[in-house]
């Protein structure tokens, strides 16, 4: 191996979660800083910079401040909230965790439609009121699904569901090449409308780039079948929120099974918290007892790849955002 670099680690704030992290990183060299304050002159030597939680300002003048900088790693998979112009137009290497996450997310794509097949908020009100109460119920076998957004956590969801005897279709930019084992159809994101109206379930799994913000509008809606349940396992603002309320409300889709939103935390009072056909989740899909464990451990591989001069996984096209 060649010498080890030192990296730059950032968290904005001491984080109880983080310090166990921080004790796998003791066997290579490392500062930390909590903001662009506590750069030091070794710290502004670094090469390599781990954005583990921080806003994008305080990144950006990280990154300004470190000339010799030649690779960024992102804890999370999501862009959105840290690229800026400076990064995007660098030759610096950007990576992010991007398959970390994946699998607890498909899972919880999977635990949604199930819910809403076998109405499962009704037994729970019928239990609660001790009331025996015999309705039926839906078989997903043979039912489809949508997939907005055909990456790593498309495919996530795409596994389970065909497991589950279920249809696939994907929305992707690029359809692959090769048939995928998983999915009985692609489309490109102008035909979004002609895959929506066949799908008896949506899943939004789409980084949020400029193109993607809004895509599942008012006439997204308008295309569903009035069963379609939407989940969200991607950006918020790739929904219109206001327009999926509406729809929800006027009962012209079936549900919604949520992980993310427009605005976060959800403000009090909103009216989304009032929807009995929407399952809400607080933006912990992909929270498990390992999350941030994994997360580093994926960090610390992707480092000795960079020590070794290996190429490195799940390296970002700057300019698309994922």
């Amino acid at each position: 191996m060649k010498q080890q670099p030192p990296v730059l680690v950032f968290s904005d704030a001491p984080n109880p979660h983080l310090d166990p992290q921080l004790r796998m990183l003791l066997d290579l060299p490392h500062i930390l800083v909590h903001s662009p304050d506590e750069l030091t002159e070794d710290a502004t030597h670094s090469e390599v910079i781990l954005h583990w939680i921080g806003p994008r300002d305080h990144l950006r003048s990280i990154f300004m401040s470190c000339p010799a900088v030649r690779w960024v790693h992102s804890r999370s998979a999501g862009l959105d909230r840290i690229l800026f112009p400076e990064l995007v137009q660098s030759p610096v290497l950007l990576t992010n965790g991007s398959g970390v996450f994946s699998q607890t997310l498909g899972e919880f794509a999977l635990g949604v439609i199930l819910y809403f097949a076998k109405d499962f908020r009704r037994m729970l009100r019928n239990q609660e009121a001790g009331r025996w109460e015999q309705f039926l119920v839906e078989e997903i076998a043979g039912q489809t699904v949508g997939i907005v957004g055909y990456g790593d956590i498309g495919r996530a969801v795409a596994s389970r569901a065909h497991a589950m005897g279920m249809r696939i279709l994907a929305l992707k930019r690029h359809a692959p090449t090769s048939p995928d084992p998983f999915i009985a159809g692609f489309y490109a994101p102008a035909e979004l409308t002609a895959m929506l109206a066949q799908c008896d379930y949506i899943v939004v799994a789409a980084p949020l780039t400029p193109e993607t913000h809004h895509m599942i509008d008012d006439a997204a809606f308008a295309a569903m079948k009035p069963n379609a349940v939407v989940i969200n396992v991607g950006r918020g603002p790739i929904i219109d929120q206001e327009a999926m309320v509406r729809a929800l409300a006027e009962a012209r889709i079936k549900g919604a099974g949520l992980d993310v939103f427009e605005e976060e935390p959800i403000p009090p009072g909103d009216p989304i918290f009032k929807l009995e056909n929407v399952l809400i989740s607080p933006h912990c899909a992909d929270q498990t007892k390992q999350w941030l464990n994994q997360a580093m451990q994926f960090f610390l591989q992707q480092y000795d790849r960079f020590c070794n001069g290996q190429s490195l996984e799940n390296i970002v096209e700057k300019h698309l955002g994922y």
